[in-house]
């Protein structure tokens, strides 16, 4: 805090006008600078003592008021910068009350950002990406409120402690796992990372602070489970739909949002002359060639008349993600599954069960789902207890002992050493005769 502070009102001349510009002068600590209120007075009609226009005349009011109205301006700027803990200097109360100070605020920046993701929805971001920062924005805006008392903080106050207190609050107040943490916690580093390279802030808080996600076990569903789901017949149709949507990418690879945006015109002809899939990833915009197998050939035929397909000009009606995880929570029930059910795990049950435990290549499979990265494809391709017993039955029958015939004796075995005039001494294997 400052040891001294002072306002003074003063006119200063304006060239050869009789009315003289009212300045402020803010000193803080010795140190002062002066701010014109661009308003004009005159000298006689002046009381600098008070540093007030003198008179109850309409215009003498007018000016003590804007004069009232600036200084109360000044103390509550001086208020916040106390409350933030700021050093608080007569320059940054200048720039504050003419809207050009350098400080930033942490929820004022994060908007600013959301905004501008909002007008790219479409080109470069999805609604999921920008629904998923307004999240991130509302999360970091009730923390604010919990930890600090306060509707928002400056990017100057952002360290080490900022962040492992939000953490803390995302774990116990918010309930959200490790991953989920760290998840809002990237969307907010993006907001920092910002800041830092506009120079609004010295030093990442984040530096110090591990963004490690825990390795999360996600079981694929079995070919028995595929085949139950496959088989049944549900009496509510809408059941019957949503299962076959979530076949669908089981044998595709897709995500929700790939299935959702299919078009019959992205389906084409492959160069094996089958029917092909040629799509784009939503989240990435990396192609994603996929030859159909007969499932989903079939799925496709089932619903080329449906009412909603035809409407939209969509491959399959696909519902929100929020109603088909919940009708697939009901489907799992039904068939006796003990999975967590979510569409997310067509995904996984594509690259583990359909391609990778049938022999298919991970460089294949990585292709088919869109990634840059063999590492991203690892995430998902699991790989189960019967590709390693398939792969272990090839090396085992590789390495079999044949039985020697009974006929023979055995062997007795020497180890003799071989000497040679050029080389140190080694050791073979001899059989002598017993």
């Amino acid at each position: 805090m400052e040891k001294s502070f002072s306002l003074l009102y003063f006119l200063k001349q304006a060239g050869f006008e009789p009315k003289k510009y009212i300045y402020l002068r803010i000193t803080v600590d010795g140190h002062a600078v002066e701010l014109s209120t661009k308003k004009r007075w005159w000298e006689d009609r002046w009381d600098q003592e008070k540093c007030r226009a003198i008179g109850v005349k309409q215009d003498a009011r007018e000016v003590n008021s804007l004069l009232d109205t600036l200084e109360s301006k000044v103390f509550k700027a001086r208020k916040e910068l106390i409350e933030d803990d700021e050093l608080i200097t007569a320059e940054l109360l200048r720039s504050m009350l003419t809207g050009q100070e350098g400080r930033k605020m942490i929820l004022e920046i994060f908007a600013s950002h959301n905004q501008q993701m909002e007008a790219l929805v479409g080109s470069d971001y999805a609604d999921g990406t920008l629904e998923r920062y307004q999240t991130s924005y509302d999360h970091t805006k009730a923390f604010i409120r919990w930890q600090y008392q306060a509707e928002d903080r400056s990017i100057r106050k952002l360290d080490h402690f900022f962040i492992e207190q939000y953490a803390f609050w995302l774990k116990t107040v918010r309930v959200c796992n490790h991953n989920t943490t760290m998840k809002y916690l990237a969307n907010f580093k993006k907001i920092v990372l910002i800041c830092v390279k506009n120079k609004w802030l010295p030093g990442d808080p984040f530096a110090n602070f591990k963004m490690t996600k825990r390795p999360v076990i996600r079981e694929p569903l079995s070919d028995w489970e595929l085949d139950a789901m496959i088989k049944k017949n549900f009496e509510n149709g809408r059941l019957n739909q949503v299962r076959d949507i979530f076949i669908f990418s089981c044998y595709t690879g897709l995500a929700y949002a790939d299935v959702k945006k299919l078009k019959r015109s992205e389906i084409e002809t492959g160069v094996d002359g089958e029917q092909w899939i040629f799509t784009p990833r939503q989240k990435t915009d990396t192609p994603c060639p996929i030859p159909l197998l007969p499932v989903a050939l079939q799925l496709l035929d089932k619903y080329t008349h449906h009412p909603k397909c035809l409407n939209q000009d969509k491959v399959l009606p696909v519902l929100s993600n929020q109603k088909m995880n919940a009708y697939l929570k009901e489907i799992a029930d039904i068939c006796g599954i003990k999975k967590a059910l979510t569409f997310h795990l067509a995904r996984h049950t594509f690259a583990t069960t359909i391609t990778l435990s049938n022999g298919v290549p991970i460089e294949t499979v990585s292709k088919m789902l869109g990634h840059t990265t063999i590492k991203q494809t690892q995430h998902y391709a699991k790989i189960l207890h019967s590709k390693i017993s398939m792969d272990m039955a090839a090396l085992r029958e590789k390495y079999a002992v044949t039985t020697p015939e009974p006929e023979k004796e055995c062997a007795e075995v020497v180890i003799e050493p071989l000497r040679s005039a050029s080389v140190s001494p080694k050791y073979t294997y001899v059989l002598v005769a017993s």
